[in-house]
């Protein structure tokens, strides 16, 4: 039994020992969570600044595009002046701003692409957060319970049931020891009043009884004294009697 109870605050401190090494779940998961978050953040930037760079493009082939126009008016205008090689070079202007306008669409075709991918991405990454929200605070409830499931079943195991059975047997041991010393002291009390009574009652009797002997001495020693007087009483009259004469009659 003693090396059963060893091994097992053993292996409690071994527990112990993972769970305090441990990293927290719980903060794992909100270091997590707001990672995500942080990333989420930089995801839209990035957006913003694909959206601001694909704005600048448009405005940049828009102008272009207008400038191919104007100088193609441009090259009309001198050509139908006269002005042969002034309309060559409205043209070329014009050549080179149309190089630049169609460079600029393609470039803007592919930031929309861009533009497009991040935005899919960041609504992803928008239903990931939301997903990991909920699965952390599951988690985080899951790992709490198993904590306190853990911290109660260390807690019963420290106390047996042998254990429990026994504290109960000695607190009603010593409850049966006090009512029995309650007891004793009521009933000594008790003794000790019916002896104060006894003893009252007692002298009380002996008090009339040798009020009764004083009585009965005190009348017998008055009717010794009465007899004794009846008797010289007697003894003084007889030989009186035995001197008188005698009658005729006699």
């Amino acid at each position: 039994m003693a090396l059963i109870k060893r091994i097992l605050r053993v292996i409690r401190a071994n527990l112990n020992s993972l769970i305090g090494g441990a990293e927290d779940p719980e903060k794992i998961l909100e270091q997590t969570v707001l990672e995500m978050q942080e990333n989420l953040v930089r995801l839209r930037q990035g957006v913003a600044q694909a959206i601001a760079t694909q704005k600048r493009t448009e405005r940049q082939a828009g102008a272009a595009q207008s400038q191919t126009e104007e100088w193609y008016r441009r090259a009309q205008l001198a050509l139908q002046q006269g002005s042969e090689p002034l309309a060559r070079e409205a043209l070329t202007k014009r050549q080179a701003y149309k190089e630049t306008a169609t460079a600029l669409f393609s470039q803007i075709e592919q930031q929309n692409e861009i533009v497009a991918r991040l935005k899919k991405d960041m609504r992803s990454l928008e239903l990931k957060i939301s997903e990991a929200k909920t699965k952390k605070d599951m988690y985080i409830a899951r790992a709490r319970s198993a904590e306190a499931s853990y911290r109660l079943q260390e807690m019963l195991g420290g106390v047996s049931a042998t254990s429990s059975l026994s504290a109960f047997e000695r607190m009603e041991e010593k409850v049966s020891q006090i009512e029995a010393k309650s007891e004793a002291i009521a009933q000594l009390s008790s003794d000790d009043l019916e002896t104060q009574f006894t003893s009252l009652e007692s002298s009380n009797n002996v008090d009339t009884e040798l009020a009764a002997m004083k009585v009965q001495v005190l009348n017998g020693a008055e009717n010794t004294q009465h007899n004794n007087l009846l008797t010289q009483e007697s003894q003084k009259t007889q030989p009186l009697q035995q001197q008188l004469p005698k009658t005729q009659d006699s």
